[in-house]
């Protein structure tokens, strides 16, 4: 394997309850055909899996061992999908195995059980942004005050939680990212560029909290996280043991942390090695 530990792993679990994996999707478990960075010829590329089709375009792959590796963790953990994705967007995923019983979406505001919204959670998750952060309304406003035509092509807004521009990233105006980010962060909320897209969320809305609280209802021995952008540093914070591909916000900054192991592999083959290494933790429990 060619995976780095930035500092020793965390221990082992603290009880006999089941494994919890909890996993970012976008460009660490699924790739999109320009996220799949295949560096090699054509013959000894892998054979792609897709798992998500949009209006009759394929949009998401997996290797087909990752296929075989996921389809065995679904069946061996609580495995958890955790995306920033809207409930309608991860909808549109088919990942193989059996269909997880938790999920979590739009970055920690919304926790499917069997595919439908927790109406606690939501109302608990409602409450912190009132009383924590700046509104939806005002950075909305803010980005519309500060983007520019010349490169913006959409703004959204997902979940009435939170906000995302989708740009045209090469006209991007150096240092703007930057400024955004400053702007946000005196007002309790974070920013994040993931390939063509910028994201503002609310601090208080995160992924490690959805987490904890699946990891609650499972009565969860050990957790497992992966993931690649900012928006899931605090996930893997959380958990017992993470792990994060070699590309993306994280692997750019080298961001790193005692639990965390950094794999040197980047794009499809890094999925691929984040599913066997999810795997091998929970085998090593036994």
């Amino acid at each position: 394997m060619t995976a780095t530990s930035v500092a020793p792993s965390s221990t082992a679990p603290t009880s006999t309850g089941p494994t919890l994996v909890a996993s970012d999707l976008d460009r660490t478990l699924i790739y999109s055909p320009a996220a799949l960075q295949l560096a090699m010829p054509d013959p000894q590329a892998p054979r792609l899996l897709c798992v998500e089709v949009h209006e009759g375009k394929p949009l998401s792959f997996v290797t087909e061992t990752a296929a075989v590796l996921l389809d065995e963790l679904a069946r061996s953990t609580v495995f958890v999908p955790t995306t920033t994705r809207t409930r309608k967007q991860y909808r549109r995923i088919n990942l193989p195995g059996p269909r997880p019983q938790y999920a979590i979406c739009a970055n920690g505001g919304h926790i499917l059980v069997d595919g439908v919204s927790d109406r606690d959670w939501r109302r608990q998750v409602a409450a912190r942004l009132a009383d924590e952060c700046a509104s939806l309304d005002e950075v909305r406003e803010h980005l519309r005050r500060t983007s520019d035509d010349s490169w913006l092509l959409k703004e959204r807004v997902a979940e009435d939680l939170f906000a995302y521009l989708v740009v045209e990233r090469a006209l991007l105006p150096e240092g703007w990212v930057k400024e955004l980010a400053e702007w946000a962060e005196g007002r309790g909320w974070t920013v994040s560029l993931q390939g063509r897209k910028i994201y503002a969320v609310p601090k208080p809305l995160t992924k490690s909290a959805a987490m904890r609280e699946v990891a609650r209802r499972t009565e969860a021995g050990l957790t497992l996280a992966a993931g690649d952008s900012l928006l899931d540093a605090d996930l893997l914070l959380a958990a017992d043991r993470s792990w994060r591909p070699g590309h993306g916000e994280l692997a750019d900054e080298g961001w790193g942390a005692p639990q965390l192991t950094a794999l040197e592999e980047r794009g499809v083959a890094a999925g691929e090695e984040i599913v066997r290494q999810l795997l091998d933790a929970d085998r090593d429990r036994a």
